[in-house]
């Protein structure tokens, strides 16, 4: 039997289920090799740390603060638990990753309870959030202490600074911070045409969950403090919960790769663009209707089931609403223009059967 270190897939392959399913860019590989070898102080008092920070003061502010994480789910959970008491609750959006795809870690971990707001969208807004901010001084109810966005929205829509700005402005005046998950908040800046400033620290956002898994780091993300006011004890609630990287100069380097200079930005425009050209071939096939629009990575669709069914052993995809027969097809750094030819041609074969 062998033992050693050999490739188990074909690198050929891919599909549109995720871009979490895609690998890390060359780039990103490059840097952490770059890291390698020698001593670094550990658990984020190395070099390049340090340099993360200089980094994300040139995208938003002088005031930021970077805490390096593991994944997503931690940065969310680190996040709220910070800017929370152990009574407050966080209004989302019903379809928010940390509602939905995040096993109850922000209540189960995080001792924080969410109060769910229902959009057609994806995106709150301030009436909306009205629908939950209520009840502070009654000891029956979890009190609302923190607004938290998604950036883009887990159905693929893209807030603007406008539209963040008056949430802002409206969860502040009512004493409540905002939280911006930013899993994809490169694909968001690629789809407005600004910079990640422009729709958070300049608007208002007190903490950023800053994503770089999807946008082509190996594994890692970052809670961004963009405003000190807002949070309590972030290296202890770091530690507590499970995300203090030992080893962080190689998480830090990889978030330096992406935004050092526009890594970042280049390969959320590709993927972007890729979901644009998956969007313009489908529409082209009858009986396939495109549920939202396509502003980011992702397109969502409706089609007959057993078609989807079919199409999914030629490619990989999820189902968002099964019974409805929605799906959700993503686009990643690495998506081709002949994966996607490729892909809306099965389509194409398929709903003609």
């Amino acid at each position: 039997m062998r033992t050693d270190a050999r490739r188990h897939h074909d690198p050929q392959v891919r599909g549109f289920a995720s871009d979490n399913y895609a690998g890390a860019h060359p780039e990103v590989l490059a840097a952490i090799a770059l890291a390698n070898g020698g001593h670094q102080i550990a658990y984020g008092e190395d070099d390049y740390t340090e340099h993360l920070q200089r980094v994300m003061h040139s995208h938003f502010g002088p005031t930021a603060e970077a805490f390096p994480v593991f994944n997503g789910t931690g940065a969310n959970v680190v996040s709220l638990q910070a800017m929370t008491d152990r009574w407050g609750a966080v209004i989302c959006a019903e379809s928010a990753h940390i509602n939905v795809d995040e096993g109850g870690a922000p209540e189960r971990v995080g001792g924080l309870k969410l109060l769910t707001v229902p959009t057609p969208d994806g995106k709150l807004t301030p009436e909306l959030i009205d629908r939950q901010a209520y009840g502070w001084d009654d000891e029956h109810r979890a009190m609302p202490q923190v607004v938290s966005l998604t950036q883009n929205t887990e159905l693929g829509t893209v807030y603007t600074p406008d539209e963040i700005r008056a949430i802002c402005e409206h969860s502040h005046e009512r004493g409540m911070k905002v939280h911006l998950d930013g899993a994809r908040i490169a694909n968001a800046a690629a789809s407005l045409d600004v910079p990640m400033r422009t729709f958070t620290n300049a608007v208002g956002v007190d903490v950023l969950s800053f994503g770089g898994t999807k946008n082509g780091a190996l594994f890692g993300e970052a809670v961004v403090v963009l405003n000190p006011d807002a949070v309590r004890a972030m290296k202890h609630l770091r530690k507590l919960s499970m995300q203090l990287a030992s080893k962080m100069r190689f998480v830090s380097v990889q978030l330096e790769a992406l935004l050092a200079r526009d890594l970042w930005l280049r390969n959320a425009r590709h993927a972007n663009a890729m979901a644009q050209r998956l969007a313009e071939g489908v529409r082209a096939v009858d009986g396939v209707e495109i549920l939202h629009p396509v502003q980011a990575n992702a397109v969502f669709a409706r089609l007959p089931h057993e078609v989807s069914a079919r199409l999914q052993k030629r490619f990989r995809f999820y189902f968002w609403d099964e019974a409805a027969g929605d799906v959700r097809w993503m686009c990643a750094f690495d998506t081709t223009e002949d994966d996607v030819d490729a892909f809306v041609l099965a389509l194409k074969e398929e709903m003609a059967k």
